[in-house]
Order: structure tokens, then sequence, then C-alpha cells
């Protein structure tokens, strides 16, 4: 006898997480166009569908991650080019800035987040040697 799901929770939650799927559709395909309803899934198929649907979600939260930590490491190098004297609303002062080769050697939009906490550094150290030097930029 199959196996009977009782429980969708698993499937609404990640339907929820997934913006433009519809359960019908899903369903359909999971299914190779057998039904369009989640009870006449069987369990295999409802569980290929659900491990589907986690592996889109958790790929979109990494990328969400990503995002959330290049927005992190940008902001702490404009940041300290604030401290250093530099205008960043002025991206022409910003990319020639970090267009150094002594900076970074590319834009600052190119830059990663490996690039940029080693930026950040590098600003670091030229911020506390201006101050034992007692010279400012500005």
């Amino acid at each position: 006898m199959a196996q009977v799901i009782k429980n969708y929770a698993r499937f609404y939650m990640l339907l929820k997480q997934l913006p433009g799927a519809d359960k019908e559709t899903l369903v359909w395909q999971y299914t190779q166009g057998r039904t369009k309803s989640l009870r006449e899934a069987s369990k295999w198929e409802y569980d290929v569908m659900c491990r589907d649907m986690e592996r889109v979600v958790n790929n979109d939260n990494k990328v969400a991650l990503k995002q959330a930590a290049l927005r992190k490491a940008r902001s702490g190098v404009l940041h300290q080019l604030q401290i250093y004297g530099l205008d960043t609303t002025d991206w022409a002062t910003v990319d020639a800035f970090c267009k150094n080769p002594r900076i970074a050697g590319k834009p600052f939009r190119e830059l990663t987040i490996k690039d940029l906490n080693e930026v950040n550094k590098k600003i670091r150290v030229i911020i506390k040697k201006q101050k034992e030097n007692g010279h400012s930029k500005s």
C-alpha cells in the first residue's frame, strides 16, 4: 500500500518562499502530468518535489547572504574613505582611489568581498600613519 501524506506544512512553507510558484503547476510537473492535487501525489513524488524546492530556497538564501556581506564590506570601505577624507558621494573619486595599483588596481564596483576587506585594512593603515605623523588629507 502506498504511503499517505497527512501533513503538507513542509510544502506550503517552501511554496511561500518561492514567489511566482503555484501549487498546481509544481504538483503537475512532479507527478509527470498525472494530477494537480497534492493529495494524489505519492510520498516519493512529494519528497522529491520538497527536496528540489528546498534546494532553490537555500540557493536564494545563499545569494541574499552573499549580497548582504558584500553590502557590509562596501559600507565599511566607504566609511574608512570618509574618515580618510575622500568624498564618497563622487564615484569617480572613489574609483580613482581604488584603481591605484597599491590599493586595489580596479574600480570599486568590481571589488570582491576579499578585495574590499584588504582595501579596508590598507585604508586603516594609511589613516593610522597619518595620525602618527600629524598629517591630515583635508
